[in-house]
């Protein structure tokens, strides 16, 4: 038999050993112990010899189905959790690398991951080189030098910049660095960064796989050997992914494959518009054949994503202050991914632990504002927008 499709495996996937007495969802186990009548098997389990749960900390039935679910959509050997995105992306930074350890990233990832880099990493004695993120050449010379870890964001956020991750990987790999790639804007369903070589695949599971705002958590799939060093880390420093957070994630995943093909739908059909209007100076969406990054992301990605960020030509905050008061159909709100369309500028979201100059360093406008499609009627985004940019 085939592998199936990720549209029955979001629904599928790792769930079938934990279905209980006939029950058709996984249940939340609450518990925080697990009990053992046996010594010997107590034991083992503790041993990690036989499968089993000993503490919630530790690992938990429902963050397994959760962890699992994961692990499959995105080919990978094993998958941990963390409480966050931002627990999962800290835990493995820390997990895998030691003083003296050389990083090699991109200018535009996260703005909380950029924090870890430029404050954080710094402090334990690693060196960190934040590189353009679509000068390939400069990053390949930065790997030649020596480095452990090569870290990528593709699409990144918020100004959408794809990375060619078979390219990059390949040639870290032969200078002996492992790769992660945050996947969390295209999700497994658009592309897979194992595929295309990567060690490790991390999601901030709080927004796409979610996909309901009601969620927070973080999961990183990849090498079983490089996964139990994460997992390691993080049960010891307590940033646990709860169990009933990992429900509702479970449970946001079923419709998975469902809403992010809307959400590419409804966003290349946003990003057309908006490249048409008088009032916007610039649009960044993959699936655009004006966006720098469009014909890498054709070769490894499957769907362009629901996320997209567009200039106003009167490039300013107060610009976007009176522009998004104005939208009927979108939260202005720090968040992305969910089925309702959110919106926001970069200074109130991705990036608002950096100051002014730090992002025009990171060449994020001040008048940007990144809108994360949500799956409502695309014509009434459509009109929506219209409406609320017809003040300028």
């Amino acid at each position: 038999m085939e592998k199936p499709m990720s549209s029955t495996l979001s629904i599928w996937a790792g769930e079938d050993e934990y279905l209980l007495q006939g029950a058709t969802q996984v249940p939340v186990v609450h518990s925080i112990a697990f009990g053992y009548r046996s010594m010997e098997e107590w034991l083992e389990v503790a041993l990690g010899k036989k499968q089993g749960h000993i503490y919630s900390r530790n690992t938990n039935p429902t963050v397994q189905v959760f962890e699992e679910k994961v692990r499959i959509l995105e080919g990978a050997e094993s998958a941990t959790s963390a409480a966050t995105g931002m627990g999962i992306i800290s835990s493995l930074l820390y997990a895998l690398l030691a003083p003296g350890d050389r990083v090699v990233s991109v200018k535009d990832t996260y703005g909380g991951t950029n924090i870890i880099f430029t404050e954080f990493l710094p402090k334990f004695k690693m060196d960190v080189t934040l590189c353009d993120t679509t000068d390939h050449d400069q990053i390949e010379t930065e790997l030649a030098k020596g480095c452990q870890l090569l870290y990528l964001e593709s699409p990144t956020n918020p100004t959408t910049k794809v990375t060619d991750i078979a390219r990059l990987t390949a040639f870290a790999h032969k200078h002996g660095a492992l790769v992660v790639v945050d996947n969390t804007f295209a999700t497994p369903i658009n592309q897979n960064p194992i595929a295309l070589g990567a060690d490790l695949v991390l999601h901030s599971a709080s927004k796409f796989l979610g996909g309901h705002a009601d969620a927070l958590g973080g999961v990183v799939c990849g090498r079983h050997d490089l996964i139990k060093q994460i997992f390691h880390y993080r049960e010891i420093n307590g940033a646990t992914l709860d169990p009933m957070s990992a429900y509702l994630l479970l449970r946001g995943m079923k419709t998975l494959d469902l809403r992010i093909k809307q959400q590419n739908k409804n966003a290349m059909e946003v990003a057309n518009f908006l490249e048409q209007h008088k009032a916007v100076g610039r649009v960044y969406y993959p699936g655009l054949s004006s966006h720098e990054g469009h014909e890498i992301a054709k070769k490894q990605m499957t769907g362009f994503g629901g996320m997209l960020s567009f200039m106003l030509k009167e490039n300013s905050l107060e610009a976007v202050g009176k522009f998004l008061p104005r939208l009927k159909y979108a939260h202005a709100a720090a968040n992305l991914g969910a089925v309702e369309t959110i919106v926001g500028p970069p200074a109130t979201t991705s990036h608002v632990e950096c100051t002014r100059e730090e992002r025009a360093a990171l060449g994020i406008p001040e008048g940007l504002i990144r809108y994360s499609t949500g799956i409502e009627n695309v014509e009434d985004l459509i009109a929506d927008l219209n409406q609320a940019l017809s003040v300028f």
